[in-house]
């Protein structure tokens, strides 16, 4: 499978017009990364309260990007989130991912939203690795 990057993805994506255009720090040799991005209340559910599939969606991006950090071409194969507390809109969250395992063509890999430093929802991530 190929997978391109044509700059469109909603999350990280440059020329997509509704999406975050979200910057990453990657840590390599801690298969970690990180970014930080205000949650517009486009992106809400309830009444200033942030969508949880959008929780997911940036919780899935930063796994992968833990994992292209680390070398790795993958897709998500499964995805696991706990809320943990409702997350305002207008806020400015980080959002944390970091490679734990490897097996086979398979990565898991761990993923935090926080607010203020408090966790706010957590993800598990089992990635498909694309090319070996």
């Amino acid at each position: 499978m190929q997978v391109l990057d044509d700059s469109c993805c909603f999350i990280c994506g440059k020329d997509n017009p509704i999406g975050f255009k979200a910057e990453f720090t990657i840590d390599p040799e801690r298969r970690w990364a990180e970014t930080r991005v205000r949650i517009d209340e486009t992106y809400q559910g309830w009444q200033g309260i942030t969508h949880g599939g959008i929780i997911s969606a940036l919780l899935d991006e930063i796994c992968a990007q833990a994992c292209i950090g680390s070398g790795l071409t993958v897709v998500t194969s499964e995805i696991k989130v706990r809320y943990r507390a409702p997350v305002p809109t207008g806020s400015l969250v980080t959002v944390i991912g970091e490679v734990v395992g490897e097996r086979r063509r398979l990565v898991d890999v761990k993923g935090r939203l926080e607010l203020d430093g408090k966790v706010m929802a957590e993800a598990e991530v089992t990635m498909f690795r694309t090319a070996t």
